[in-house]
């Protein structure tokens, strides 16, 4: 990471943040003093203990993936911490001191945050500020895509690719909770055995064997109800050579490519499939809201160690904020299982 330090005016509240004057790579990310967010009504003011890593924020620092309007510039879509204020026109259950996990546009890679008072979730009583740090993004991201875009329903079979990402090991878990059969793909087999552990029912290496021949020999033929796509463009064509007639296709990210040559729209006629896209950072307030509370209700209660489902983020590493670069170039790597944390209460509270 750059030593660049600068200093905020003394006369206005500063943090220490992760931030990048230039697009590039990860060695473009220093630690800075920026000026403290201040809560707009209806928000509240958390002080960060841990964030998380995302796809986002690797597109965000390259320059591809600037935040919705109006959003903080910094990076980091998700935190847990400590609430320590609440700002005008905010009511309900939030108190100071509550520790909460928060839903974000950005600004996770900071001592302290801003966010809707919609977008937070108790943290889990057992839970440490890392695991709550491993949910919001993620396994918001996975329930958005099975239940309100894909409507999964009991018994069908889920394709998940990327079966070892953040997205997927909440997907994994979350379809299994539905009444669904999760199936993946992933890169290795130490992998695919991880993926197994939280209950896909069969695991292909991409890398090795034709993922798409593989769900229809575990389907006896029919293909996935629901395919959940981060990789886009490269496999569309064994995609839709292993979706179901009237399946539903997924995409949410093009890890793999964003041009698509050949017949996509005329096979996928064919099969009377259905091509879903959806991002949720660009989402509404109003939509993130709706969200949250569909999770807190149907989900959050079986983090409980006496659930039967007993869902658990995965956690791959933990680096403290004055790592950031290796974190990024660990993600961008393709080397996590699971979730890559940030710890931000460990750093110094002003750079001296």
């Amino acid at each position: 990471m750059s030593d660049h330090k600068e200093q905020t005016p003394k006369h206005v509240e500063s943090m220490l943040a992760v931030c990048f004057e230039v697009p590039g790579g990860p060695e473009n990310l220093l630690l800075k003093s920026v000026p403290r967010p201040k809560p707009k009504n209806g928000e509240v003011l958390i002080r960060v203990h841990a964030s998380a890593l995302n796809r986002a924020d690797l597109l965000q620092r390259r320059g591809k993936y600037p935040p919705p309007p109006g959003a903080s510039e910094l990076l980091g879509l998700e935190a847990a911490g400590e609430l320590i204020e609440l700002g005008s026109g905010c009511s309900g259950r939030w108190r100071p001191g509550d520790r909460v996990m928060a839903l974000l546009s950005g600004g996770g890679y900071a001592e302290y945050v801003a966010a809707p008072q919609e977008h937070l979730l108790p943290v889990p009583s057992h839970f440490t500020f890392q695991q709550a740090a491993a949910i919001p993004e993620a396994w918001l991201t996975a329930f958005q895509l099975l239940h309100f875009v894909a409507a999964v329903k009991e018994g069908e079979t889920v394709l998940v690719h990327a079966g070892a990402s953040g997205v997927g090991t909440a997907a994994i878990q979350l379809a299994r909770l539905a009444g669904a059969v999760p199936i993946v793909t992933a890169g290795s087999p130490e992998k695919l055995k991880m993926t197994a552990e939280l209950g896909a029912a069969a695991g292909f290496n991409y890398k090795e064997e034709d993922f798409s021949q593989k769900t229809l020999e575990f389907t006896q033929g029919c293909g996935a109800d629901v395919i959940l796509d981060c990789i886009a463009g490269s496999n569309w064509e064994s995609n839709v050579k292993c979706l179901r007639t009237d399946g539903r296709w997924v995409v949410y990210g093009t890890m793999g490519a964003r041009d698509v040559h050949g017949d996509l729209l005329g096979k996928l006629l064919s099969k009377r499939g259905q091509l879903l896209t959806s991002l949720l950072r660009s989402r509404t307030i109003e939509y993130k809201a709706e969200l949250v509370k569909a999770f807190v209700d149907r989900a959050l209660p079986h983090f409980s160690p006496a659930s039967p489902a007993a869902l658990r983020p995965v956690i791959d590493s933990v680096y403290s904020m004055e790592h950031i670069t290796e974190a990024h170039r660990h993600m961008e790597a393709n080397k996590n299982s699971g979730k890559i944390i940030i710890n931000i209460h460990t750093a110094p509270s002003n750079l001296g």
